[in-house]
């Protein structure tokens, strides 16, 4: 674990919010130099604590209107295995993340959609034929805050 001084995380913030910022911008904004600002965010995906930079795209600005949750149960636990379901729904292009969890599902996925019915078709004929896609439970996203979460 890394030690974070009040510099770090506000640049930390300022990334968050928009990570296109250059090193010069973000010394200015903070008064650093632009090599000491560069250095510290070096240091700081180094350490791991930044892990990438991210283009987020609207979803509904590219024809993708709908956003579902699902929760899914896998029906044979034990005759398939979890990396072969995560690497069957990886390949389906409209979902956006998979996250193995701990509770009455077994994964969360992320899917958009362009509309209902096009949900529908790729629930039907792209997910629910995965290997060991059993019970699945749908939430449709009807609205959206990002948070940047904690720092420091």
């Amino acid at each position: 674990m890394i030690e974070l001084d009040e510099i770090d995380r506000m640049i930390l913030r300022a990334l968050v919010q928009d990570a296109t910022q250059s090193a010069g911008e973000l010394g200015r904004r903070f008064g650093l130099s632009q090599p000491a600002t560069w250095r510290r965010i070096r240091r700081l995906e180094q350490a791991g604590v930044i892990k990438g930079r991210r283009l987020r795209l609207n979803a509904g600005s590219l024809g993708f209107g709908v956003t579902v949750f699902l929760g899914i149960k896998l029906a044979r636990k034990g005759q398939v295995s979890l990396e072969d379901f995560e690497r069957a729904v990886s390949a389906i292009p409209e979902v956006q993340t998979v996250e193995h969890v701990l509770g009455l599902y077994d994964y969360r996925l992320r899917v958009v959609a362009r509309d209902i019915s096009d949900f529908e078709r790729v629930l039907r004929r792209r997910i629910m034929t995965l290997p060991g896609a059993g019970d699945v439970e749908a939430n449709v996203l009807l609205s959206e805050e990002r948070l940047p979460g904690p720092i420091g």
